[in-house]
């Protein structure tokens, strides 16, 4: 991914074929480690450099989704159809227990697929995650903010971003958003039965859990964690003063609270 501002250095790059899909698979840390996999949300224009700052003590897998980035597109329509795929790909790469950390539209795949496959969870960090509806705040609706104004509701300092997503992008930077944007938009489902998925898939669920937001999100807002307590009552929670959407990848502070809960777990 030499075209991209993230480097892959020092990871392992391997490809499976899942279902007849192309799926690209990142990984660092020891291979003896104990195992973190990270669903990426719905953008990888970031890349997942933040993984490097866990490799000395777990094995960090970051999975492409598939209509994502570098996997190929494959027949999914719905979050049911990404369960189902990572369930075929957990198997292709031996995976029986891990920790899982998802952000955002992943941090929605994340507690889906922790909901019903909590036996294979070790613990669960969800970072301002998607998949639950609320009556005093909603997600933004892009096709009512202009482009141009969408940049700065990711990040704590557009300064960071700027090589992620250019202030001008170029034509390959474009495409790679339309393709991952009408990706988001196709698994998109109805608010009401996404929220009564979710929270069928987490009902019982008793696997150790953070819920990490930034404060200043305006993808997700902070106002979405007592909606998710609701769900997840023995959950904890860490609010990072200041921190925006792109939490993990901007944000240091958010990074060690992540670390730290897995070290305990």
């Amino acid at each position: 991914m030499s075209n991209w501002a993230y480097s892959t250095a020092g990871f392992d790059r391997e490809v499976y074929r899942i279902d007849g899909v192309e799926s690209v698979v990142y990984a660092i840390g020891p291979e003896d480690a104990p195992a973190v996999v990270y669903f990426h949300g719905g953008g990888t224009f970031h890349g997942f450099e933040w993984m490097r700052e866990f490799a000395d003590d777990f094995r960090m897998i970051s999975p492409i989704h598939p209509g994502f980035g570098e996997s190929g597109d494959g027949d999914i329509a719905s979050m049911d159809d990404y369960v189902t795929h990572y369930e075929m790909l957990f198997a292709a790469l031996g995976l029986e227990n891990f920790h899982l950390i998802g952000a955002s539209m992943g941090g929605h795949m994340a507690a889906r697929y922790a909901g019903e496959h909590a036996d294979e969870i070790e613990s669960l960090i969800l970072v301002s995650p998607a998949g639950l509806k609320s009556d005093k705040v909603a997600i933004p609706d892009w096709s009512k903010i202009a482009p141009a104004d969408m940049r700065a509701m990711f990040v704590e300092s557009l300064d960071w971003l700027e090589p992620f997503w250019p202030a001008e992008p170029d034509a390959q930077w474009l495409a790679l958003r339309q393709r991952e944007g009408a990706m988001a938009m196709q698994i998109r489902e109805d608010l009401d039965a996404v929220d009564a998925k979710t929270r069928a898939a987490l009902a019982g669920f008793d696997r150790p859990t953070l819920l990490l937001w930034g404060s200043a999100d305006q993808v997700v807002p902070q106002e979405f964690i007592p909606v998710w307590q609701d769900v997840l009552p023995k959950a904890g929670v860490a609010l990072i003063p200041g921190g925006a959407h792109l939490l993990l990848d901007e944000n240091a502070a958010s990074r060690k609270a992540a670390k730290d809960f897995l070290l305990a777990n």
